[in-house]
């Protein structure tokens, strides 16, 4: 197991050995120990979730209140998605960067995103299933969204499926009235890149 942090600090990806044989593959996609030497502490888990999605459903962007954040260790176990990191942190020196990971049932990459990122996905063939392991439970008053369709942050979303049929966005009216990410922080509900810092330095004790 391959894990490497990406550009935006907080979040690194996460690249297994596939096994395979005339049975199929098997593989680990989480590993305790190489999580700890990579991220320098352990995944709190206290939740996990499934989401099986239509061809073209985009999700979010997606973050929750510090302390204590969510963080999220994310995997496409079907089908594939273009998972997207954005930095929401106000005081980073990468705010308002986002990066684009492909996830998909191939080469089964997964990707860990520390408390205070944003997150979201496209998923690219009909009944892509996405699996999470989150550091905590989701509190519906501590979660918050940026639009991701928010011209300021320019993601480039995918504009074809994977077989390369033209794809048509499905968006929920929440994700797609959230705020830009401008909006968010003149609302003062964006995270704090120090207060992220010292939440993660926390879990290292």
């Amino acid at each position: 197991m391959q894990i490497s942090p990406l550009t935006i600090e907080g979040a690194w990806l996460v690249t297994p050995e596939q096994h395979e044989d005339d049975r199929g593959v098997n593989l680990e996609w989480f590993a305790h120990e190489a999580f700890v030497e990579a991220v320098g502490h352990p995944l709190r888990l206290r939740q996990a979730n499934c989401s099986v999605n239509v061809t073209g459903a985009l999700r979010g962007i997606h973050y929750a209140e510090l302390p204590p954040g969510q963080a999220k260790y994310v995997t496409c176990a079907s089908g594939a998605v273009a998972d997207v990191v954005v930095d929401v942190r106000v005081g980073s020196p990468t705010f308002g960067a986002h990066e684009v990971v492909l996830l998909a049932d191939t080469h089964r990459r997964a990707l860990y995103l520390s408390e205070g990122l944003g997150h979201g996905f496209q998923a690219l063939t009909d009944n892509t299933v996405v699996t999470y392991l989150l550091s905590e439970p989701y509190t519906p008053a501590r979660e918050h969204g940026v639009n991701p369709l928010d011209p300021a942050l320019g993601i480039a979303w995918p504009t074809h499926d994977r077989t390369g049929t033209p794809l048509t966005t499905v968006l929920s009216a929440k994700d797609g009235g959230a705020p830009t990410l401008t909006e968010a922080r003149e609302q003062g509900i964006l995270p704090s890149y120090d207060e992220a810092l010292a939440y993660r330095r926390s879990l290292r004790r």
